[in-house]
């Protein structure tokens, strides 16, 4: 990461030099003994970087319209995302071009051209985006649209800084256009503009008369607190701070959205690390974490409402809480917990990030200390859909709808969601000038990188099932899992254990029983067993390839299987 600040406040730098981000059992593992983690380098995965770029291909090529700038099929914030998506793959995809193709070959002219060729096209994106039909949505929308432009600019800046070298990082402090260096530099400001726009557009929906703060989620329903939107506030405000390279244009407003107006005659130049938005992380960090939006599993569930509110009542406590957990709020907050550690040199965000993570695994049904999954797979692949674990089965990450393809447009956007800022959040630390102490900070990388690698037999375990969901024109499905399983051949049974309620918990009885997927008809047993209750026609293709259910392939479905490919070849590339 470029660092562009001369001067951060540190609210910690005491880093300890034994800490540990792994638990004890895993912490002593002797496979620990060097930064991989105990994996054995070896050279760069080609065909994992040919997949990554395939994926980037289809994501593009299939969904994607250049004539009108945008993915059609996407909405407004899943579009957002798939913003983001891109700008993270070009800049894995540009990175990865020296370890793959090192020397100026024909192999590193022809993919340097197509990352140019995506990079045109979120440009394009850029025009596409109906910012104007955001501004009236919700304040998760609105921040979606944040992360998307900061993460184009950390392209850029690593794409400048990192491959060509020509630009100085104090350029950006000025937000005007330079015609020197990477042509990419020229869009720096009409990003970092939207992305100001944005920000300040949402941060009107911090609230402090409302359960003693939090971001409310829409300001046309009744107020919710809800993980994501604080989540999104705390990444995208602290992501402000670090990557926002300031902003001197005024439009389309004269007046300055979140903050007090200028006085007649002063400057509207908005300047990079603005500590206001350090503080609105800061202060979003420390109300989510006092929130108590956390189940048994230590998985953030969805939020809370406040009882009585639309009777009248008095009461301003979130003390209404939805227990339904989505993978995407297990992921945002990650990038906020780096970005905190970036600027703070705390390196409890860190901490607390990778305990995160090692919950969402565990509740995958994955034992990261035997690095394979908690079932006897072999076995209950014969017969039956493994047991649910409260964010997955089979060591797979799923969202609760995916095994009754009932998921929304919005549900088939979380996993690649989490896996983005998964691979954000182990990305190698690098100093800054909050992390004085050399020999601390080098300890706290070590222990951060050593962690990140326990994750790669996780990892790759998910990218082999998504990598099984492709169909012949390489496009994903939603349901991971179902790349494990061959329904070609056999039906699999769904035990009441392995099919969870609205809450993603286990049903303890579902009605009518087991329910049978892979064959032409779906079995009901009685109660009582004998012969079914009743018995319903499937279709072939339901038959051959459960990802055809429900919605089936579409362009969040694809974000997410180029966003699990990414992240196994950042992580694997870093072992090397």
């Amino acid at each position: 990461m470029m660092v562009r600040w001369s001067k951060v406040v540190a609210f910690a730098t005491g880093a300890c030099a034994s800490a540990s981000f792994l638990p004890p059992h895993l912490a002593n593992d002797p496979r620990n003994s060097g930064r991989t983690g105990g994996r054995a380098a070896v050279g760069p995965d080609l065909q994992l970087f040919d997949d990554t770029l395939d994926a980037l291909r289809v994501l593009q090529d299939a969904y994607f319209e250049p004539w009108v700038g945008t993915w059609p099929s996407a909405i407004d914030w899943t579009a957002a995302v798939m913003g983001s998506h891109v700008a993270g793959a070009l800049l894995s995809l540009s990175r990865g071009l020296e370890l793959v193709h090192p020397g100026m070959g024909e192999g590193y002219l022809l993919k340097e051209n197509t990352i140019s060729l995506y990079f045109s096209q979120l440009i394009g994106f850029y025009f596409g985006q109906d910012a104007f039909a955001i501004r009236g949505q919700a304040f998760d929308d609105m921040l979606w649209v944040v992360l998307g432009w900061l993460d184009a600019i950390k392209f850029i800046d690593t794409r400048i800084g990192r491959d060509l070298g020509v630009i100085n990082s104090a350029t950006f402090s000025t937000g005007t256009p330079q015609n020197d260096g990477w042509h990419g530099n020229l869009w720096v400001p009409a990003f970092a503009h939207r992305a100001r726009i944005f920000w300040e557009l949402a941060s009107v929906g911090w609230d402090t008369k409302l359960c003693g703060g939090g971001m409310n989620w829409n300001p046309r329903l009744t107020p919710y607190k809800n993980a994501i939107t604080n989540e999104l506030y705390i990444a995208g405000s602290i992501s402000m701070y670090i990557y926002f390279p300031g902003d001197s244009n005024a439009a389309p407003f004269g007046a300055n959205h979140g903050r007090n107006s200028p006085p007649a005659g002063a400057s509207t130049d908005w300047k990079p690390h603005d500590p206001i938005y350090l503080t609105a992380a800061v202060d979003g960090y420390e109300w989510l974490a006092s929130s108590n939006m956390t189940n048994s599993k230590g998985l953030y569930v969805d939020g809370f409402h406040v009882s009585g509110y639309d009777s009248g009542s008095n009461n301003t406590k979130c003390d209404e809480r939805d227990e339904m957990v989505y993978t995407y709020n297990q992921g945002v907050i990650l990038s906020g917990q780096l970005g905190l550690f970036q600027v703070t040199g705390n390196p409890s965000y860190l901490r607390e990030g990778h305990r995160l993570i090692q919950n969402v695994i565990w509740a995958t049904g994955y034992d990261l200390a035997r690095d394979q999954p908690i079932d006897d797979l072999a076995r209950l692949f014969l017969k039956f859909v493994p047991p649910w674990h409260g964010l997955g089965r089979a060591g797979i990450l799923e969202e609760a709808c995916d095994i009754k393809a009932s998921c929304s447009q919005d549900g088939q956007t979380f996993k690649g969601i989490w896996m983005h800022h998964f691979t954000a959040f182990c990305s190698p630390l690098e100093p800054t000038t909050a992390n004085q102490d050399t020999r601390s900070f080098d300890s706290v990388r070590t222990e951060h990188s050593i962690a990140c690698q326990r994750y790669i037999g996780w990892l790759e375990h998910n990218a082999a099932a998504a990598r099984g969901t492709r169909d012949s024109e390489g496009r994903f499905g939603m349901w991971w899992t179902a790349g494990l399983l061959n329904f070609t051949t056999r039906g699999l049974y769904i035990p009441p254990d392995a099919l969870p309620d609205d809450d993603g918990a286990p049903v303890d009885d579902p009605p009518g029983g087991q329910l049978l997927i892979g064959q032409s008809v779906k079995v009901l047993p009685s109660k009582a067993g004998g012969e079914p209750a009743a018995l319903k026609e499937r279709s072939q293709a339901e038959f051959r390839d459960p990802n055809s259910r429900g919605r089936g392939r579409t362009v969040e479905t694809q974000g997410g299987g180029l966003a699990v490919l990414r992240a196994l070849w950042e992580l694997s590339k870093q072992s090397l």
